[in-house]
C-alpha cells in the first residue's frame, strides 16, 4: 500500500506463519503434497534425495512418497532399512555423492553414474505407528548432518499441529512451530487437519529456501486460490492466543473437551428422547483420525439407542436418510451417538433427528 504498488496475496498468511512457527518465511500452496512436491523440485532438481525406507509412506488418497519425488523430478535414494535407520546410513549416502558407480548400459559398453544426493527428506509417520526392533535418527541429527554437507533438510510433518495438547491427554505429536525452529531448510504441513483450517499446504523455512520455491514455475501451478488463503489467515490469528484457539476451532474444541462434559451433555440429550429410543448414556472411545495421533484413543461420552422392534441398522439407516443426515456407530447391538463430534449447539436438532427417525 504504502508503495503504491500491486500487492501480493500470501503476505497476510505468511507474516503470521513466520511469527506463530519462528520461521524466516512461509508460502502456501494449495495442499500438503504439492508443497512437498515444490520443496523437493527446487531443492533436488533432478538430483538424489535420500530418505530412510521405514519413511517411504503411503498418504491419503493411495499417493506415495516415491511417487511424489518421481513427480518433482528428483531420484530416490533409500537408506537404512523398514524399522531401523541410523544416522550413520545418512551419512553413508552423503559420502558417495564423489564415487562413481558403474551400471551397465546399451550392449556391453559401461557407463559412470555420479551419485550426487542434493537434499534429505525426513518423513514423519503420522497415521501408523512403528514399534518394538525400531530406530531413526532425529531431525535435528539430519539438520546437523545438512549443514556439514551443505545439503537442505526437507522434514513433512503432515497434520500441522499448532499447540501442545499434552494436557487432553495427546501427546507425543511433533508440532509445526517446534520442527520450524529445528533448523531444518524446509518444513512441510497441511493447513487443515490438526490445525484446523482450510484445505492449503503450508512450507515454512528459511527465508532464501522460500524464496526459491516461490519463484520455481511450480509454484504458480500449485498456488492457493484467495478464499483459501482469506480462511487460512482467520484460522491462523486465532492462535495468537492459546485459549481463544482451543474455543474457536471446532478440531480443537472437538479433541480437547472433556469427557466429563462430553458426559453430561449425553445426560441431557437423553432425556429428550422418548422412552421407545431406550436410550443410555455411555463411556465411549474416540479416535482423532485424519492420520493422527495413530492409535491414540480419547475418553468421550455419547447416548446409545435400542429401540424394541427396530434392527440397530435399520435405525442407522434412517438417522443418515433424515433432513439432517446424522452418522452413528452400530456396536454391540446399540446404535451410539459419540458427541465428540457434534457442536453442542447441534443437539437439539440431533435429539429432532432421533425422534425422526424412531418414527
Amino acid at each position: 500500500v504504502t508503495r503504491g504498488a500491486r500487492g501480493d496475496r500470501h503476505v497476510h498468511c505468511a507474516g503470521l506463519l513466520a511469527e506463530l512457527t519462528g520461521a524466516e518465511d512461509a508460502l502456501v500452496v494449495n495442499n500438503a503434497a504439492s508443497a512437498l512436491v515444490l520443496a523437493l523440485a527446487a531443492a533436488a532438481g533432478g538430483g538424489e534425495v535420500i530418505v530412510s525406507r521405514g519413511e517411504l509412506i503411503e498418504i491419503g488418497g493411495g499417493f506415495r512418497i516415491p511417487e511424489i519425488l518421481e513427480i518433482s523430478s528428483a531420484r530416490l535414494v533409500e537408506v537404512g532399512t523398514t524399522n531401523r535407520t541410523r544416522l550413520k546410513d545418512y551419512e553413508s549416502a552423503v559420502g558417495r555423492r564423489a564415487e562413481a558407480q558403474w551400471a551397465q548400459s546399451v550392449g556391453s559398453k559401461q557407463k559412470a553414474v555420479r551419485i550426487v544426493p542434493r537434499a534429505i527428506l525426513k518423513v514423519h509417520r503420522s497415521n501408523f505407528r512403528m514399534e518394538g526392533f525400531v530406530e531413526e535418527a532425529a531431525l535435528e541429527e539430519l539438520v546437523a548432518l545438512g549443514r556439514r554437507k551443505r545439503l537442505p533438510v526437507i522434514y513433512d510433518l503432515g497434520g500441522g499441529l499448532m499447540l501442545e495438547l499434552g494436557d487432553a491427554g495427546l501427546g507425543g505429536e511433533p508440532t509445526l512451530p517446534a520442527a520450524a525452529q529445528s533448523g531444518a531448510t524446509a518444513v512441510i504441513a497441511s493447513g487443515d487437519k490438526l490445525l484446523g483450517g482450510p484445505q492449503a499446504g503450508i512450507l515454512v523455512g528459511r527465508a532464501s529456501f522460500v524464496a526459491r520455491c516461490r519463484a520455481h514455475p511450480f509454484a504458480r501451478a500449485a498456488r492457493a486460490d484467495k478464499l483459501t488463503l482469506a480462511g487460512l489467515g482467520a484460522t491462523l490469528a486465532l492462535y495468537r492466543d492459546a485459549a481463544l484457539a482451543r474455543r474457536e476451532i471446532p478440531v480443537l474444541r472437538m479433541l480437547t473437551t472433556p469427557a466429563d462434559a462430553l458426559e453430561a451433555r449425553a445426560q441431557a440429550l437423553a432425556v429428550q428422547l422418548p422412552a421407545a429410543a431406550g436410550a443410555t448414556v455411555v463411556r465411549t472411545s474416540a479416535a482423532v483420525g485424519g492420520g493422527a495421533f495413530p492409535g491414540t484413543a480419547i475418553p468421550s461420552a455419547g447416548v446409545a439407542l435400542a429401540p424394541s422392534g427396530l434392527a440397530p441398522a435399520a435405525l442407522a439407516e434412517r438417522l443418515r436418510a433424515g433432513p439432517t443426515p446424522v452418522i452413528a456407530v452400530v456396536s454391540r447391538g446399540r446404535v451410539v451417538l459419540d458427541l465428540r463430534a457434534v457442536p453442542p449447539d447441534s443437539d437439539a436438532g440431533l435429539a429432532t433427528a432421533v425422534r425422526e427417525a424412531l418414527g
